[in-house]
């Protein structure tokens, strides 16, 4: 460390920054960025930090299997503090490119390769100060609610190493809870950035399609996007804003926000109203699960929020979910399923033969539905400001079960239907962001989305910031 360190009030970050200690890896990103700023440590500094954390904690839990250390003290020496990151060090999802750092997708048909270039998304947050120390553990290709591949096998859930971190942006939530980063991109298109969040009691934010400018073989696509994780909401923000706006690449990407959305986690703003559903209508949940959100449920009325038990109408979602979901995965997939068929895993040739095999009129249908409930969700936001559910349908699951099977009695009979609490909402278009409510008696840990009207991130962290206070389980460690 270098000597005493000073106070910062560096725009829009360190308001609240506290001295830096010897434990680098405990300060918020916020705290990081202010002292970065301030010079009261050097990004190199929290680059070492960040490689011995990720040397003495993630062995057992495969969270970062790909560590780019030369690379990232390389970047660290030349960065600026004036950025908007200024030199922070962060882990990007291994589905992105990342330009001369082993890239496989979690799949084995890309186990050796190694991008030229990276994806829009890293190559704006390195321009904004962001330093990439490694490559967050994902399935095969994004698919599925469980971290496992045969290039790197699993990654397991730090509050209990037998359970499953969730997917797909699982190693992303477990490198943030261990805090081996400060930050990490995830990306969401049944739930890929709010199922591990749940699993892992940190935060992950769907945001808009269009608010994350992205590379993208299909750029009309808006069931998938980008979006920040991190410890608690206003770190989340800190990210968003460095991840947001246009880019010429990106012909779906929104213009840059107005204000900061940092500024909006920084000012909370409880809602006065809410709508809660246990179930969205649309899914089997956990008994234990609700126990654990009913509870913070009830600890938001208490603080006065209104708590109305009502839902759009999305009993269609899990239908209109599928046949959109196998489309898109004759679309993203269909060329590696005609070359490699045998080397990809059993689901996702049964989602891509899924695809192949429906008939044009459900496609169209799937598509009016998903019109109607955008519609509707727009309609109902307007009355009821926020809506809440869980974000989970299940607790953490035995790591070594590739999907859930089962629910509250209720069979699946492919990895996709567990997923409907999540992927319902991505339908909608709507921004959803999940934060930690609780644990349960075993110690493992719940969370709940929340989503705002579209495009209103702004509003959404503001709610979420206020709401993470009154829960107040945030940035809460696993045991050791």
């Amino acid at each position: 460390m270098r000597a005493a360190p000073r106070a910062c009030t560096a725009a829009g970050v360190g308001a609240d920054f506290r001295p830096v200690s010897a434990d680098l890896i405990s300060l918020s990103a916020r705290d990081a960025v202010a002292a970065l700023r301030a010079g009261a440590v050097a990004p190199r500094e929290l680059v070492e930090a960040a490689l011995r954390r990720i040397e003495e904690c993630d062995g057992p839990l495969n969270a970062l299997p790909t560590v780019c250390a030369e690379r990232a003290l390389a970047r660290a020496d030349a960065v600026t503090g004036q950025l908007a990151l200024a030199g922070l060090p962060i882990a990007v999802k291994d589905l992105d490119d990342v330009a001369g750092v082993r890239t496989t997708y979690g799949s084995p048909i890309y186990a050796d390769h190694v991008p030229a270039r990276s994806d829009i998304m890293v190559e704006r947050l390195e321009e904004r100060g962001a330093i990439v120390v490694a490559k967050s553990n994902t399935p095969e290709f994004g698919a599925g609610a469980n971290t496992f591949n045969e290039v790197f096998g699993a990654t397991r859930n730090p509050w209990d190493t037998s359970r499953t971190c969730g997917g797909s942006s699982g190693g992303s939530a477990v490198a943030l809870a261990t805090r081996q980063v400060w930050l990490a991109t995830g990306s969401d298109l049944g739930g890929s950035l709010r199922t591990p969040a749940s699993f892992c009691s940190v935060v992950g934010l769907r945001p808009s399609p269009g608010r994350v400018a992205r590379s993208a073989d299909r750029p009309f696509d808006t069931l998938s996007v980008e979006g920040p994780m991190a410890r608690d909401v206003a770190d989340c923000a800190l990210l968003l804003d460095a991840m947001a706006g246009p880019h010429p690449e990106d012909p779906l990407a929104l213009p840059a926000p107005s204000g900061s959305f940092l500024a909006a986690g920084l000012a909370p703003a409880l809602p006065a109203r809410i709508a809660w559903s246990d179930d969205l209508g649309v899914t089997p949940v956990e008994r234990e699960v609700l126990d654990v959100c009913r509870a913070a449920v009830a600890r938001l009325a208490a603080a006065g929020v209104e708590v109305a038990e009502a839902q759009p109408e999305l009993a269609t979602a899990p239908d209109v979910f599928h046949a959109l979901r196998a489309a898109g995965y004759v679309a993203g997939l269909g060329p590696e399923y005609e070359t490699n068929r045998d080397r990809l895993k059993p689901e996702i040739v049964w989602n891509v033969e899924l695809g192949l095999a429906q008939p044009p009129e459900r496609l169209g249908w799937a598509e009016r539905e998903r019109g109607r409930m955008i519609h509707e969700t727009a309609a109902f936001l307007r009355g009821h400001g926020f809506l809440a559910c869980p974000a989970a349908c299940v607790l953490p699951f035995p790591v070594e079960q590739r999907w859930v099977e089962e629910v509250e009695g209720v069979r699946f009979d492919n990895y996709v239907e567990a997923l409907r609490i999540t992927s319902a909402l991505t339908l909608t278009g709507c921004p959803v962001i999940a934060i930690p409510c609780g644990f349960t008696q075993a110690g493992l840990p719940v969370g709940i989305q929340l989503a705002a009207q579209h495009q209103g991130e702004a509003a959404l962290l503001r709610a979420a910031a206020a709401i993470e206070a009154v829960l107040d389980v945030a940035r809460r460690e696993p045991p050791p």
